[in-house]
């Protein structure tokens, strides 16, 4: 079985919410960014969503431009990223999920991509450029390979796409808080747990909610109308704040931050 459908699975049986953190890889550095995935797994959290870096990211605000900007101005290549998510399968069996431009597939070959990703351990994706009119071949080879493609509903999505995006989506269906890019927002809108409850009632699949999603306040709210918590952008501003001092403070700090979240969106705190 995915290790995606495997942790919905468990937490379903617990009743608890996933805790999905967001980081961007190469972000100080490669190796910073495996020891933060690790960090993250002792701390609770239950699946990771790895950035992989872009130049004109299409959903992303400017904490994860730069994070993307930096990991490229350091070199970091998509072959990089995937021996990486291969050194962390000899440690953690976490479940991983690439946020990754349809470009770079287009470029790289979508097979291909996928075949090597799921050898090195990468459960699935995220292609926030990539219309569910123009996704079926992707999710043809994922049904064929094991890897699953996680499609996103927005507030703006009609029923008619949402009917769709819940036949094709894999693992879980991503719901964007806000209308706009990622960044962090001092309120959440209102309707959330009703847009929620309208699409677990066209849906057997888990609804994980991101976008906006930044203090403790909040992932507690999130864990209690949503299937997952995604937060991003607050955890790579705490990178970023982190990010000119040695690797291992790094990790400590933004590893407390991360678990104060996951405890919060759990409802331990």
């Amino acid at each position: 079985m995915n290790r995606i459908d495997k942790k919905f699975n468990e937490l379903r049986v617990k009743n608890e919410p996933a805790f999905i953190p967001f980081i961007t890889a190469g972000d100080p550095s490669l190796e910073v960014t495996k020891s933060l995935v690790i960090e993250f797994d002792k701390k609770g959290a239950d699946l990771i969503e790895l950035g992989i870096p872009y130049s004109d990211p299409i959903a992303d605000g400017p904490v994860i431009q730069s994070s993307y900007y930096r990991a490229l101005k350091g070199g970091v290549k998509v072959a990089d990223i995937l021996e990486l998510v291969k050194e962390i399968r000899s440690t953690s069996e976490i479940p991983i999920v690439s946020m990754i431009s349809h470009s770079i597939l287009y470029r790289h070959g979508c097979e291909r991509f996928i075949k090597s990703a799921v050898q090195v351990g990468l459960d699935g994706a995220t292609i926030p450029d990539l219309p569910i009119e123009e996704a079926q071949n992707i999710i043809d080879i994922g049904n064929q390979e094991g890897f699953r493609i996680v499609c996103f509903i927005a507030p703006t999505t009609t029923d008619r796409r949402m009917e769709m995006i819940v036949e094709k989506s894999q693992g879980f269906l991503y719901y964007i808080a806000v209308v706009g890019i990622t960044g962090v927002r001092n309120t959440l809108s209102g309707d959330l747990a009703e847009n929620i409850q309208k699409i677990r009632r066209k849906t057997g699949l888990p609804v994980a909610l991101g976008f906006g999603i930044s203090n403790r306040e909040q992932a507690k709210m999130a864990g209690k109308i949503a299937d997952g918590v995604i937060v991003g952008s607050a955890i790579m501003s705490e990178i970023e704040k982190f990010g000119k001092q040695d690797g291992s403070v790094l990790v400590e700090n933004v590893g407390r931050f991360v678990g104060d979240l996951v405890k919060s969106s759990k409802g331990r705190v």
